[in-house]
């Protein structure tokens, strides 16, 4: 039995989670939960999983699930904000953390539940882009695995799986290419949320949507897999796919290519991450090949979609740079998704915090990353008032 603290239970990584818990009730059990603020999943979640300990961000729903508790007479401990999910990190009964938070927020749960040697299942692609080198510095030093949830980091894990990282000549990451696929930057002017949030191929939430529009998704997962794999940013490539048939490759020095294939659904893995280095039983449809058709590859647009280009160049000059990368795109992000901004306004932010901050030279620690995180989030404000 394997027990589990989900960060990030009414997400969509979260709730396709827990749809592999529940059809594997044997092996798993559901010890704590968090959410921001979806309080009648919560109640949802505590009603069928009845897990020990429960965390909510926002007041009004930790107040709210605290006193349906306190009236049905449950057992479950409610908690508040950052305390609570390090609390949940870090329980003696969890054995592993499945970090599915968006944004930062997750990392410093998840440095915890790293010192607290409990097993990582990593879908918050922010802790490893902001904090990947004392992330995996910690990892190490408590022989801790961090076992990728993202389809594409979940590829590569098993393509490398059993060879010689000496012999890998690159890793190749596919995007699907977004809603806005073959665009020019001229089309791109004026599209609206809408637009961008309807993705062709994979249900997610919203902030992830627009950057899988934008293609800063695959500049963070190329940042994530320079970590995740200790592996040259000059050796990550990333191809559009648009069939999203292949999750990712891995091309070694003799030049076979191995890759993994299987239907777009991230239950898969999901499940892959909780009961590695095995495989169980199929929750999801299995792949048939002759209904497949043809499947195509496409070099991105580096100009029309920059935030990947300027996901690389911040990657490759390190230290803080990628910490200020992620601040002013979650911004920007959230500026869209309200209507303050255009959606090309987000490479124009990307772009002047990137400029403001590259003279700036810190130690990279964790006081560092939170403090510069809060001062580039103020910097995208003036930018906002001031330039668009």
């Amino acid at each position: 039995m394997k027990r589990l603290s989900i960060l990030g239970a009414t997400g969509s990584i979260g709730f396709q989670t827990l749809d592999v818990i529940r059809k594997d009730k044997e092996n798993f059990s559901l010890v704590a939960v968090s959410a921001n603020k979806s309080y009648k999943k919560i109640i949802d979640i505590i009603k069928e999983f009845k897990p020990k300990y429960v965390v909510l961000m926002e007041k009004e729903a930790f107040n709210i699930v605290k006193d349906y508790c306190k009236i049905n007479n449950l057992n479950v401990n409610i908690l508040f904000g950052i305390e609570g999910l390090k609390i949940i990190s870090t329980l003696p009964e969890v054995d592993i953390v499945v970090t599915s938070l968006v944004g930062m927020v997750g990392l410093v749960p998840t440095l915890e539940a790293i010192k607290n040697k409990k097993t990582i299942a990593l879908a918050n692609k922010e802790t490893l882009v902001v904090g990947g080198e004392i992330v995996t510095r910690e990892a190490k030093k408590n022989n801790v695995n961090i076992i990728p949830v993202d389809s594409e980091h979940s590829a590569i894990f098993q393509c490398l799986k059993g060879e010689s990282k000496k012999e890998v000549d690159k890793i190749i990451i596919t995007a699907s290419g977004g809603p806005f696929r073959g665009k020019s930057k001229n089309e791109l002017i004026n599209v609206t949320k809408d637009q961008a949030l309807s993705h062709p191929k994979w249900n997610m939430g919203k902030k992830i949507s627009i950057d899988s529009a934008t293609l800063m998704n695959k500049g963070l997962e190329v940042i994530e897999a320079h970590w995740l794999f200790n592996i040259d940013y000059n050796k990550i490539e990333t191809i559009v796919h648009p069939e999203s048939v292949i999750h990712s490759m891995v091309q070694y020095a003799d030049g076979s290519v191995l890759a993994q294939l299987a239907v777009a659904d991230m239950r898969l893995p999901i499940q892959y991450a909780l009961n590695y280095p095995y495989r169980k039983k199929a929750v999801v449809n299995k792949l048939e090949l002759s209904k497949i058709g043809n499947l195509t590859f496409e070099k991105p647009d580096l100009e029309t979609f920059k935030p990947l280009k300027l996901a690389y160049d911040a990657g490759k000059q390190g230290g803080i740079m990628p910490t200020v990368l992620n601040a002013a795109n979650e911004e920007a992000v959230k500026l869209f998704l309200e209507d303050e901004i255009k959606f090309l306004d987000i490479i124009t932010i990307l772009e002047k915090c990137m400029d403001e901050f590259s003279k700036l030279s810190l130690e990279v620690n964790l006081e560092n990353i939170l403090e510069l995180d809060k001062k580039v989030r103020r910097y995208v404000k003036i930018i906002k008032y001031n330039y668009i």
